[in-house]
């Protein structure tokens, strides 16, 4: 029986093989993401809080507001409102796709559902990571203890990695809300951001961030 032409070929056999493992990687680590992402979602935070740190993605999307950033302040107004957090923290910097501040973005929708309640704004991190280092000595000076860290569900897994591996639970008592926002509600991990996760992760992974 004749093989395929282009099985004759090594490079083309070796490239093959190379793309399936990259392919199956990326669906397991996804496979990884989406049943921590269901966990999390059923057990929201247990104990109440100083502070719930809201961390930042796309501004804007289609000339308004991004529903899946807004959304992750919606969780942590509601937190706010039911007395499981004191004040809300925003941490977002400069959207590279829009040229908006993230943090500012999330303040204004606070503002604009009426949240009266104390907040603080990390206007300069770019990353994940960032994030949780250039938010530490804000929470710290602020006298935060107790954090519970907000963002999307998809997100959660690698969050916990880099809060343990970087010693930010050493400074705080953490927590983590799973944020249902409308983008995923209607996408779950299908959705642009939750896509790329398994691609942020290998990276992370890569340069020692998570292990």
């Amino acid at each position: 029986m004749n093989r395929p032409r282009w099985l004759r070929r090594p490079w083309q056999v070796a490239l093959f093989s190379a793309t399936l493992a990259v392919a199956l990687v990326y669906v397991a680590i996804a496979a990884v993401i989406w049943r921590h992402a269901d966990g999390v979602l059923r057990h929201p935070p247990q104990r109440g809080a100083d502070a719930a740190l809201v961390l930042g993605s796309r501004a804007y999307l289609d000339g308004k507001p991004n529903p899946c950033l807004t959304g992750r302040v919606d969780t942590a107004i509601a937190l706010a409102q039911a007395g499981g957090v004191k004040q809300l923290v925003f941490s977002g910097g400069v959207d590279k796709e829009d040229g908006r501040i993230e943090a500012d973005v999330m303040h204004a929708h606070a503002l604009g559902l009426g949240f009266a309640g104390p907040m603080l704004l990390e206007p300069a991190s770019t990353s994940t990571r960032l994030n949780l280092s250039l938010s530490r000595p804000l929470l710290q000076s602020a006298g935060v203890r107790s954090v519970v860290i907000v963002s999307e569900p998809y997100h959660l897994w690698r969050i916990e990695r880099l809060v343990h591996m970087s010693g930010f639970d050493q400074a705080f008592d953490v927590q983590y809300a799973a944020a249902p926002t409308s983008c995923w509600r209607r996408w779950g991990m299908l959705f642009k951001g939750a896509l790329r996760e398994p691609a942020a992760i290998i990276n992370n992974a890569g340069h020692g961030y998570l292990f």
